[in-house]
């Protein structure tokens, strides 16, 4: 990937304080990266494929360190894909994969995690192993473990549940203990990439090659949408579903002093997926003080087709026309290849700190 000329920025550049005002001074290198967060978002992650290929196929192999990647949802997936022996094909892959997915019109949550199921299959195809084996990446996939009414896949039970969470969750965010554990499903070779967490109740599991898939699709389990993963090796008996809604945007206590490089599909951290609409709930600066945030900007997505990233409303939009939705996601992926070459002609040239806002 080569550096390019552009007319208009195509990234928002944002930081927590330390890791502002060390990039100011010092620049960035990639050997001060130590911890990468990937959010939920679906199809989004489509639209930042160039930031990842940058990152993964060049910026960051040629600083090569243990590093801790850690997702929910499609975050989990993009670094598994990541993890594989070719980064960038891995990447690649994941993109190819998810775009030819396709649902008829009264698709049912089954068939929905069947097909989850047969593209996951297809990305890892037998190479669970180095994902685990990986010289340089630690992988950590974020679930959680429903209780009560969530733990069930009727549509009527799971919808009285989901409408108690959004109660809840409008009376205060730390009352969705009451529907949720937090799980961090991680690499034994080093501990998650976080401080203590005292918000909800948390647990840490080993990764393995018995539970990998399973946490994988368990981490992208949108309840309505897929149906829950039953009794995840290793977490014990329960219903395991997508990480994001407890941690959205992973707005984490991320622990140590390295660079925490977060390529993100817009310049604002979500908490929960809950809180979605809710302009007031918002994350912590102290824990995002070392976060470098990399963003597609407003001029980049105004350009796109219909302005905006590939999301799943685009299954609604398209349907009974995959050719069209499925054009589209593709110009939005060769677009993103100006993402990631911008971010690497600024980092090569020192320029990053001089692009950087307060996140």
């Amino acid at each position: 990937m080569t550096a390019i000329h552009i007319k208009f920025p195509a990234l928002t550049l944002k930081a927590g304080p330390h890791a502002l005002a060390r990039i100011r001074e010092n620049g960035l290198n990639a050997a001060d990266v130590g911890t990468l967060p990937g959010a939920a978002g679906g199809p989004k992650a489509l639209g930042i494929q160039g930031l990842d290929l940058a990152l993964f196929g060049e910026w960051l192999p040629a600083a090569p360190r243990p590093r801790s990647l850690i997702g929910a949802s499609v975050g989990s997936w993009r670094f598994a894909s990541a993890c594989l022996p070719d980064a960038a094909e891995g990447l690649r892959r994941l993109g190819h994969l998810y775009t030819e997915q396709n649902f008829n019109k009264g698709v049912t949550m089954a068939q929905i995690s069947q097909s989850s199921q047969r593209m996951l299959d297809d990305l890892l195809d037998g190479r669970d192993g180095a994902i685990l084996a990986n010289a340089d990446y630690r992988l950590n996939i974020m679930v959680v473990k429903s209780h009560g009414l969530l733990a069930e896949d009727h549509r009527g039970r799971l919808g009285l549940g989901l409408s108690s969470v959004i109660a809840d969750n409008l009376r205060g965010r730390a009352r969705l203990s009451r529907h949720f554990e937090r799980l961090i499903i991680h690499d034994p070779r080093l501990a998650p990439p976080v401080d203590a967490l005292t918000d909800f109740p948390s647990r840490f599991i080993a990764l393995d090659a018995a539970n990998l898939r399973q946490a994988l699709l368990a981490s992208g389990s949108i309840p309505m949408v897929m149906e829950g993963v039953r009794d995840l090796p290793g977490a014990g008996a329960g219903t395991f579903r997508d990480g994001g809604l407890l941690d959205y945007h992973l707005d984490l206590p991320y622990s140590g002093d390295d660079i925490v490089l977060y390529p993100h599909f817009t310049d604002r951290v979500i908490p929960g997926w809950f809180d979605k609409g809710l302009p007031w709930r918002r994350a912590c600066a102290q824990r995002l003080r070392n976060v470098l945030l990399v963003a597609p900007s407003k001029d980049y997505l105004s350009r796109l087709p219909y302005g905006k990233l590939p999301d799943r409303n685009d299954f609604k939009r398209f349907m009974g026309d995959a050719p069209s939705r499925q054009k589209y996601w593709r110009t939005a992926m060769e677009a993103s290849q100006r993402l990631g070459d911008e971010f690497l002609e600024l980092a090569a040239n020192g320029r990053l700190g001089q692009h950087l806002l307060t996140l």
